[in-house]
């Protein structure tokens, strides 16, 4: 990770603790605001946000039988069904001084941490496969739990009155498991964040932290102070990023389903294709209209380099750039005429010089929709050849863009193992023979060993 990068999710722990802290010290100006009913409103703004929250995400779930989204939805039915008995147990609501909203607010960050931090572990997890099992009984039956617990404590307040919330040792355990376990969904999420720019993955970051943020308002704070007061508009502001990260990822796919799908994939080519703009997919879709053998091949070839890429230990930032880039690498095929880009026997020069183009009709094109360097690095020079042999501008060795080098090897590969007008597909060893022979001469040896090793350590991603 580029820790600069983590200059938000940063702040958005420590500017409002700061603030907090600030405000503690200053007596003049924590003042006091004995607001019984704005309490339950604020309160109940935020339980109301974190159901809509919670319906959206666990209809779409139930709807795609993703044990990770569902725990996500879980996630913010516990905020809202804790909450809200928070608020309706606020002193002269409906009851008089109890130990119900103290505990309450600091378990409904407990819980909704648990589930959020739940949904950031891969699904073969052991705990997370039992769970799966049960996944169409776990919405309903936490919501059950959730009820019987609210209506339990509000008509017997007295059942938490052995719960002693003033233990600073207990209190301080509680903040540093609540923290741990939202800094790991934090890594967790901001780490396939650098890789997609889902506005919802990074909306999860941000609302984590502001869970940790109020976790420690809510046990240092002196009720009805103004510095109390900020955790409740902390946990408001984390409903509202993330129904915005809803809002916008939603937006961006034009389904609610597809959008958690896409959030939660473990297929590669999925992530990434699902972050692309409106614009690359008409391009994507154009390209493969153009050309039968284009259909497929795309996918192919990006999946195969960020393999390739992964064994060269590229960053994150690097392998979605190359995943980006490769996607549309023959793009500029939609400006070739139909009889020359499927004709069946061989080209002739003057048509190979046609199809040759399309590297830079392609880069033309991409570069007019503001693709950054480094993407087009690779849809311009991916037929450059080690020896300076290749086109359209006869680079020579580290002349090429390393993630063009890279592509090089494996749209060959894949040209190779497809099935052509003019011939069949060669098999995975003979391609490899190819590559090697040809390695330091055609493609660059780093990235032809990179290949083998990514093929000898899993077999599955040729077969």
């Amino acid at each position: 990770m580029r820790f600069r990068s983590l200059s938000g999710p940063a702040a958005i722990v420590l500017l409002p603790y700061l603030l907090f802290v600030f405000l503690k010290s200053q007596p003049g100006l924590d003042a006091v605001f004995v607001m019984p009913r704005g309490h339950f409103y604020i309160v109940s703004s935020v339980a109301l946000l974190a159901f809509v929250i919670a319906l959206a995400v666990g209809a779409a779930g139930r709807r795609m039988r993703n044990i990770k989204v569902i725990f996500l939805a879980l996630s913010f039915i516990s905020l809202a069904g804790i909450f809200m008995v928070h608020g309706l147990s606020t002193p002269e609501l409906l009851l008089h001084a109890t130990h119900v909203p103290g505990v309450t607010a600091t378990l409904s960050v407990i819980m909704a941490t648990f589930w959020l931090w739940l949904s950031s572990y891969p699904s073969d997890n052991r705990f997370i496969v039992f769970l799966s099992r049960h996944d169409n009984m776990l919405i309903p039956v936490w919501t059950l739990i959730l009820a019987l617990f609210g209506v339990t404590v509000l008509s017997y307040p007295e059942l938490l009155d052995s719960v002693q919330t003033g233990i600073d040792s207990l209190n301080w355990l509680l903040i540093a498991v609540t923290a741990l376990f939202n800094f790991i969904t934090i890594y967790r999420y901001y780490h396939s964040y650098l890789y997609s720019r889902f506005p919802l993955q990074i909306a999860i970051v941000y609302s984590a932290g502001c869970l940790v943020v109020s976790q420690l308002i809510m046990v240092q704070g002196q009720a009805w102070k103004s510095s109390w007061w900020m955790y409740h508009f902390l946990l408001l502001a984390s409903m509202i990023i993330m129904l915005t990260g809803l809002y916008k990822q939603y937006a961006a796919n034009q389904s609610l389903a597809g959008a958690l799908r896409a959030l939660f994939t473990t297929d590669p080519i999925e992530r990434i294709t699902n972050s692309l703009s409106p614009s690359v997919r008409a391009l994507m879709n154009a390209t493969e209209n153009k050309d039968v053998y284009t259909a497929g091949h795309n996918f192919r070839v990006t999946f195969y380099a960020l393999k390739l890429a992964e064994e060269m230990q590229l960053s994150p930032d690097k392998l979605r750039a190359l995943a980006h880039g490769t996607i549309v690498h023959d793009v500029g095929k939609i400006d070739i005429p139909d009889e020359i880009l499927n004709k069946p026997g061989k080209l002739t020069d003057s048509e190979r010089e046609i199809i040759n183009q399309h590297t830079v009709s392609g880069y033309e094109i991409c570069r007019s929709l503001g693709f950054m360097e480094e993407e087009l690095g690779i849809i311009r020079s991916h037929h450059e050849k080690w020896n300076g042999e290749g086109y359209p501008d006869r680079l020579k060795a580290d002349q090429i863009p390393l993630m063009a080098r890279i592509v090089s090897v494996t749209d060959v590969y894949d040209a190779l193992t497809s099935n052509r007008a003019y011939r069949k597909a060669l098999s995975h060893e003979a391609a490899m023979v190819y590559l090697r022979n040809n390695k330091g001469i055609f493609f660059d040896p780093v990235c032809v060993e990179a290949w083998e090793r990514a093929c000898h350590k899993d077999s599955s991603i040729y077969l």
